[in-house]
């Protein structure tokens, strides 16, 4: 089995803090979700996780005007710039302080950075493509100026479209204007006046005019003009009197809500705010009239953001991770997106390996689609925490269990509840299992040591089973059905026949608790993990012990904020508490409370590799040592609560309930610890996620590569293979040339000259090295080319002729051939639609035909229906020349039809 997977995606976090970003074509949404930055592609529907991490989470990002540039700069000040088209770290910097501002200058030349009460410019890194040597530099990152002036933070830096000017606003209650170079008669103006901190200041198209916004809900409108005299007129003609003056003061009256954030649209003059109470408003400038007033959430809303042709705005609000982006002309939503606001417990793939869903603390049970890493569907009947899910083997049915005292069925086709077990009392259910054949389901519970079974069919209670002295804590079925292994905290593992009522074997005995137990897909073998760290491998019919090994060395690792031992010597993260075997049964993923996933060989008990979950520093349990000078008097100064010390009265006030420490999205931990809760291996075998902290991480296997030396020397060039194309018309060696290159433009032209005719010689001398490629690029042209009958004939000949060695490397092609067999599914189910569409119009031009047949014996050329003839071009045309072509062509007074051609199609 490969071990070579990397981190693709995270899923289940679409926004932490910090701001958002639209790419200047306005297609795309840049969102920092904790130590890293997603990419949502609005038009496509689709998410991408950039693959940098950053040492603490993310603070600011800002993007260049072309949009090729990305910087992200986390809590510390540490910066990385990425160059996005293709997602490549380029340069790390530090600027030794907490960035609180960032903004790009529209020339793409300059960028500022507000570090505390200081301003500074920077002059933009140049790409390797725009350097004349084409080499990184050494000192990317030039400072161009440094301004200071402001006596408490900067909040918002705004540029004028020439860039020669920009904004900067405080919390000191002013907002500054700054000249990038020096310039003539200009000097640095403050703006003061409003009565609590800014948070932003714009300048409108024409830059006549200034706009200011603060905390308090205040709208103020700046121009340069002149001060009035007493007679009420205007003294333009004297211009030491011009300066900045305020006309206009504009106020939300939002009652009790305070003002969180807004941004400013010039082209459109579309102001929007974002209020403590979730509500956001659009009101046009500079009349302050309001267009339109929406509540969004039921907490603050942190960032707003607008697109550059000012149709879509942007929302982020960081309390119960929510990302929406609402088109406020249509009044409808662009992108609606939440994570759980809880952490995660339990995680399952769907059967055919397109889904995947979670369960959290917060009550929540959530499908989300891989490819476009959406969540598509939410579940909100149960009342608490969802502590496990599993799917039935066939069907769209998914089982939850609840610490609310119930089991629900869900319909993954139409989305609902369609059946809740219950138990006579009321139980808090911590684990679950199904029988593959969907008929019953299996749950065990904290409060009682009895196994619960329930039917499907009926929703009834059939059976309970006794012999456990503890607390069950893991259940399992077999994959192939009859019998349930169940784990309790008694030190024993118990095997059920629970169709013949009966109970096959003794328990199997311990040394320690149990935490989770996996079946191996074969249903020969189970693994159980226990507190103590150690996996043990029991054969099930004999019901003993095969194997064992000493996990405890390869879990531990990383120091908790209130650890007082070392890493090496805490005991709680010396466990497994999830366990899953792979597909094909070889591996065994684990993974506990740890930031360290572990791979195993099932048959040499060596550990393959281990993948690390999380480098975030904000995170407890990251870092192996702990620092003294992060230890006070009064216990680590990552605990310590300084909410009473916030300059911001709503900061101050504590709303979090009394004895709340679960399911209360105000009373989140400042650093939570990194754990996973949840592991699981898609259907396929070429990807596994795991529930973290951070939220749903995916590692993949990289099939697409890039660029494969493999046997490559200096003769192979795109120009060598399409001259051995086209001169020599030797397609079996550009083909296998252009493999080499793999050059996807060169590929295609190479696949698409073959002949027809020749296919089926060129697959039977093809190399073996590259079936499993070529199989997967005639899937893919399957289900984009036109070329159906042409894509079907490749499948057939590397069916026919490599069949044997197919079938004995299924275990290296098994991805490729899910790939053929879903192309194969899809094209069916187009042409059976096609056929069912049109049958009628089939039926009527048959119809018609016979209708007309008598009357189309005046002349051969004036028939219907055409008829084909031996030759099989019409004057040099090409059989498949048609539609359009072929009429301009038959028009032509050059073109001559002899009684042989054939002139069209039957």
């Amino acid at each position: 089995m490969k071990t070579d997977f990397k981190f693709s995606n995270l899923l289940g976090t679409v926004y932490c803090q910090g701001n958002l970003l639209f790419s200047p074509d306005g297609t795309h949404l840049y969102s920092p979700v904790g130590n890293r930055v997603t990419v949502f592609n609005l038009v496509d529907n689709k998410s991408y996780t950039l693959p940098f991490s950053h040492r603490k989470n993310v603070a600011r990002i800002g993007l260049t005007p072309q949009g090729n540039l990305l910087l992200s700069i986390d809590e510390d000040g540490q910066a990385i710039l990425t160059n996005v088209p293709r997602r490549v770290a380029m340069y790390h910097f530090s600027f030794r302080s907490s960035v609180t501002a960032l903004s790009f200058s529209p020339s793409g030349r300059y960028f500022a950075v507000g570090l505390g009460r200081k301003l500074e410019v920077w002059h933009v890194p140049s790409t390797p493509d725009s350097n004349a040597e084409g080499d990184l530099e050494f000192a990317p990152f030039v400072r161009h100026h440094t301004h200071v002036g402001h006596f408490d933070d900067v909040r918002h830096i705004e540029w004028s479209s020439d860039s020669r000017f920009f904004l900067s606003a405080s919390k000191d209650l002013t907002a500054r204007i700054w000249s990038l170079n020096p310039e003539g008669g200009f000097t640095p103006t403050v703006l003061s006046g409003h009565r609590q901190g800014l948070v932003g200041a714009w300048f409108s198209k024409d830059q006549e005019t200034i706009y200011t916004v603060s905390k308090d809900g205040a709208v103020f409108d700046w121009q340069y003009t002149a001060r009035p005299n007493n007679d009420n007129e205007m003294q333009v003609e004297d211009e030491s009197n011009l300066q900045w003056r305020i006309v206009n003061r504009h106020y939300f009256m939002q009652n009790s809500a305070t003002l969180r954030c807004a941004s400013f649209h010039p082209e459109s003059n579309l102001l929007v705010a974002g209020f403590s109470n979730g509500l956001f408003g659009l009101y046009e400038m500079p009349d302050f009239n309001m267009i339109h007033t929406l509540s969004i959430s039921q907490n603050e809303i942190d960032y707003v953001t607008i697109n550059k042709s000012g149709e879509w705005l942007a929302f982020g609000a960081s309390k119960l991770g929510q990302l929406l982006v609402w088109e406020w002309q249509s009044e409808s939503y662009i992108l609606k997106q939440q994570g759980h606001f809880d952490s995660m417990n339990s995680l399952v793939y769907s059967p055919d390996g397109q889904r995947i869903v979670t369960t959290a603390d917060d009550g929540k049970v959530k499908v989300w689609d891989i490819e476009s890493g959406f969540c598509i569907v939410t579940f909100t009947e149960h009342t608490s925490g969802v502590t496990a899910c599993e799917f039935a083997k066939k069907g769209n049915v998914l089982f939850t269990s609840s610490l609310d005292g119930s089991i629900r069925a869900w319909d993954l086709i139409r989305f609902r509840n369609f059946r809740t077990f219950t138990a006579a009392e009321r139980l808090s259910f911590a684990c679950m299992a199904v029988d593959p054949s969907g008929e019953v389901v299996a749950a065990g519970s904290l409060d009682s040591f009895d196994i619960h079974i329930w039917s499907v069919q009926t929703g009834q209670l059939l059976d309970r089973l006794t012999g456990h002295e503890g607390p069950v804590s893991s259940l399992a079925f077999a994959p192939n059905g009859g019998l349930l292994v169940s784990g309790s905290w008694d030190r024993t593992a118990r095997i059920w026949s629970i169709f013949d009522r009966t109970q096959t074997s003794e328990p199997l005995q311990l040394q320690a608790d149990i935490l989770d137990i996996a079946f191996r897909p074969d249903s020969l073998q189970i693994a159980i993990s226990t507190l103590d760290g150690q996996l043990t491998f029991w054969a099930v019919s004999e019901a003993e012990q095969v194997a064992g090994l000493d996990g405890r060395r390869d879990v531990s690792g990383g120091r908790k904020i209130t650890d007082r031992r070392t890493a090496a010597n805490v005991a709680g993260t010396k466990s497994f508490s999830t366990i899953r075997y792979s597909t094909d049964g070889s591996c065994l993923l684990a993974a506990g409370n740890s930031k360290y996933i572990c791979l195993y060989s099932v048959t040499t008990m060596v550990l393959l590799k281990k993948y690390t979950v999380s480098v975030n520093l904000s995170l407890s349990g990251t870092q192996e040592f702990l620092s003294s000078r992060h230890i006070t008097e009064a216990g680590p100064a990552g605990l310590l609560d300084e909410q009473g010390e916030a300059s911001d009265l709503e900061d101050r006030i504590d709303r979090t309930l009394p004895g709340a420490k679960r399911g209360d999205p105000s009373a989140r931990k400042r650093m939570p610890e990194v754990r996973v809760s949840s592991v699981g291996f898609s259907p396929n075998g070429s990807a596994f996620c795991a529930a973290s902290t951070e939220g749903l991480l995916i590692y993949s296997l990289d099939n697409h590569v890039q660029f494969d030396p493999f046997d490559l020397n200096m003769e192979i060039t795109p120009a060598s293979t399409l001259a051995v194309l086209k001169q020599d018309k030797d397609y079996l060696k550009a083909l296998v040339m252009a493999f080499r290159l793999n050059e996807a433009g060169l590929i295609q032209r190479v696949f698409q000259a073959i002949p027809y005719t020749d296919i089926s010689l060129v697959v039977e001398h093809f190399p073996s090295v590259y079936v499993a490629r070529l199989l997967r690029y005639v899937a893919a042209q399957t289900e984009q080319s036109p070329h159906v009958e042409f894509c079907l004939l490749w499948i057939k000949a590397l069916v026919d002729k490599h069949g044997a060695w197919l079938s004995a490397n299924r275990g290296k092609v098994d991805v490729e051939l899910r790939v053929v067999a879903r192309a194969l599914s899809k094209m069916k189910d187009e042409i059976r639609k096609l056929a069912d569409d049109n049958v009628y119009m089939v039926d009527y031009l048959l119809g018609q035909a016979g209708d007309k047949a008598g009357g189309a014996a005046k002349g051969d050329e004036m028939l219907l229906e055409w008829t084909p003839v031996a030759d099989t071009e019409v004057k040099g045309l090409p059989l498949s020349t048609s539609g359009p072509a072929l009429h301009e062509i038959l028009d032509d007074d050059d073109v001559e039809v002899g009684e042989e051609d054939w002139i069209g199609l039957e």
